[in-house]
């Protein structure tokens, strides 16, 4: 390192700069409206007097602005700027010594111990002028009247009162910064990257009673879901079915005549990815589909599964593109002791790996040519990691809307890889999570976690894979406790619809898998009925709709209350305006109560407590006066409460 290289009368350290994802490789995400917390580790030898601002800027922009750091404890600094526009913004952390901050502290303490301070203030006028350079009229007539030996006791009075305070504030001396070598950078995505709720069905059963639904079927359902709240409609594969291997009911390896296959078996004699399965309806039907939906603020979400069933038209044309055995054979999917006879998966290390990489991409590209802008990925965790970066940018490149949602429920480093390399969306463990230790430990981990800057969660209590153990053989006031955590907890929640609004609790014995799985046969379904927690979705999407506290996950924060069977929390606006409590009985047999506390300082809570509560799903009010405060649920009533929350200030 040669001396002429260096800063040397630069001497403030700038380390652990976030959000800063692997060393700046990938960028933090953000949505529009959000703010970015920066925050580092300053600190410079001695007792100078450290300042520091984040700087940034939209990328490909020439001039900076600028937001002050304020140093919260032990060298750790923060600020936060608002991403207002759907650009990417980079930004760095700019720091120095200010020395007229130093002097000032120094004088201070110098005056209050009654010492004299004459040559101090001149001192002050020399640091006044070099800020002013001449160019700041109120600087230097100030430095000018510091060295006015007359006027000594009343620059001392003016220089400990607060208009020189603030005048010290408003005028840094900036020399010989440093500068953070790295220019960090920001994606902002469209808002319903942060905030979406998701319907799963599959048209296949959506269809007259003994009739093969179709999607011109679906577009008679839109009613029904946007009545619900919805805003996105997903749909499993909608591709040709393979026919070899087909499995059976209850993924019997064998199928009988008349079974419809599992829709993850994509590819037959009537096509591939790129085709319609035929008893569907036509390309056309599925953007009528898309239309009618996107009339009713509803998108189509549509499933990506990258493998192929054996008669998939890839496994005739590109064989070298899949795993070849000894025995002539192609490796089929396993996940031992599952076995997936009717799926065949893509070799990534195949030597012709950018033909398949550029097929796969061209499967997008043809899908949101016909109008799709949210895929959910199918098992992204087993394909590579680079092809994903690579592909999502590429889909980027000519529409950046478009939302991946990541189906992995995999190993933690690896969902966490998946969600940097560019998913919009992830699937998480709150599946799993059921007691109030490990939703609030999940919640904190997601919410203050490094991951919080690269990792959306998006919360759903059942899939057509996963039935969990604690909705086995249960009622429904434990299905209403799990769509309540999952639709408040996260600002993205979605379930899979029919089995889950009538209770399907049947598993096949000792798995977490639904006994007569919608996998592999059709269902009917009365699509005009309605119940207690088809109510309660529409209450709950109402309100998550309407209240700004709803639309983000990252704004909660958990409340005391002595009961390990309650849960409680609050949800609250960036701007302070808009305050949703939630308490939830997690015990779905018994009554429940206890003593919540309120948040002060969140809600800006006095000595003299006056908050109004309006349960938005019982209509019914109260007033709280204190800072703990008694709540009672009976899940046979309402296992919960969704409470609007109205700070409203005390007079005595």
């Amino acid at each position: 390192m040669k001396l002429e290289n260096l800063a040397g009368q630069s001497r403030v350290v700038i380390e652990n700069v976030q959000p800063e994802i692997d060393g700046g490789r990938y960028p933090a995400k953000r949505t529009i409206g959000e703010q970015v917390e920066v925050t580092a580790d300053i600190f410079a030898d001695g007792h100078d007097h450290v300042r520091a601002s984040v700087l940034y800027k939209r990328a490909g922009d020439k001039d900076w602005k600028r937001t002050e750091m304020v140093h919260t404890g032990n060298d750790s600094w923060r600020a936060s700027f608002t991403v207002s526009e759907k650009v990417t913004y980079v930004f760095t952390v700019e720091a120095w010594i200010d020395h007229l901050e130093t002097w000032y502290d120094g004088f201070r303490k110098k005056a209050d111990a009654m010492l004299n301070v004459n040559l101090e203030l001149k001192e002050g006028a020399i640091l006044l002028e070099k800020i002013s350079c001449g160019k700041i009229k109120e600087l230097d007539q100030l430095a000018a009247q510091f060295r006015d030996e007359s006027k000594y006791l009343e620059n001392i009075d003016y220089v400990q009162g607060n208009e020189f305070a603030k005048l010290v504030h408003q005028y840094p001396l900036r020399e010989f910064e440093t500068v953070y070598p790295k220019q960090l950078t920001v994606i902002v995505e469209s808002t319903k990257a942060n905030f979406s709720t998701w319907y799963e069905l599959f048209p296949r059963s959506a269809g007259p009673e003994g009739k093969h639904g179709t999607f011109r079927d679906v577009i008679k359902l839109l009613p029904r879901i946007e009545t619900m709240g919805f805003d996105v409609l997903y749909l499993p594969p909608i591709h040709p079915i393979g026919k070899i291997n087909r499995k059976g009911k209850n993924n019997n390896v064998k199928s009988q005549p008349g079974e419809p296959g599992s829709p993850w078996a994509i590819g037959s004699d009537e096509g591939g990815h790129k085709s319609i399965h035929p008893e569907l309806g036509t390309l056309e039907d599925f953007k009528l589909l898309i239309a009618e939906a996107k009339k009713r603020g509803i998108d189509i979400a549509m499933d990506i599964a990258f493998q192929c069933a054996p008669d998939h038209p890839y496994v005739k044309e590109h064989p070298d593109w899949f795993k070849q055995r000894p025995d002539g054979s192609i490796q089929y999917a396993e996940n031992p002791p599952k076995k997936y006879q009717d799926i065949y998966p893509f070799n990534f290390e195949s030597e012709d790996w950018k033909g398949l990489w550029n097929e796969l991409k061209s499967i997008f590209i043809y899908w949101v040519d016909q109008g799709v802008t949210i895929f959910r990925v199918d098992n992204p965790h087993t394909k590579a990691i680079s092809f994903w970066e690579w592909v999502i940018d590429e889909v980027h490149k000519q529409n950046p809307d478009v939302i991946f949602l990541s189906e992995a429920f995999t190993r933690p480093k690896v969902m966490a890889s998946l969600a940097k390399a560019g998913f919009t969306q992830s699937y998480t463990y709150f599946t799993w999570r059921v007691s109030k230790q490990e939703l609030i430990g999940y919640m904190n981990e997601l919410v203050f976690g490094p991951s919080r800057n690269y990792f959306r969660p998006n919360f759903w209590p059942n899939t057509p894979d996963i039935l969990p153990y604690h909705l086995q053989h249960q009622g429904e006031n434990m299905f209403i406790i799990r769509f309540v955590l999952a639709a408040t907890l996260s600002s993205n929640y979605g379930i899979y619809g029919p089995p889950y609004e009538f209770y399907d609790n049947s598993p096949v014995p000792g798995k977490e898998e639904y006994m007569n799985s919608e996998k592999y046969e059709i269902k009917e379904y009365n699509w005009r009925k309605t119940n207690r927690m088809t109510d309660i979705i529409t209450l709950i999407n109402q309100v998550r709709k309407h209240h700004p506290a709803m639309h983000s996950t990252w704004n909660i924060q958990f409340c005391e209350i002595h009961n390990d069977n309650l849960l409680a929390y609050l949800k609250y606006s960036n701007d302070r305006k808009d305050f949703i409590l939630v308490v939830v009985n997690l015990d779905p047999h018994s009554t429940q109560q206890g003593y919540v506390q309120l948040p002060r300082q969140i809600l800006n809570l006095g000595d003299h407590i006056n908050v109004k509560l309006h349960d938005r799903m019982t209509d019914e009010y109260f007033t709280w006066t204190q800072e703990w405060n008694y709540v009672e649920l009976n899940p046979h009533k309402l296992p919960f409460h969704i409470f609007e929350l109205k700070v409203h200030e005390s007079h005595m």
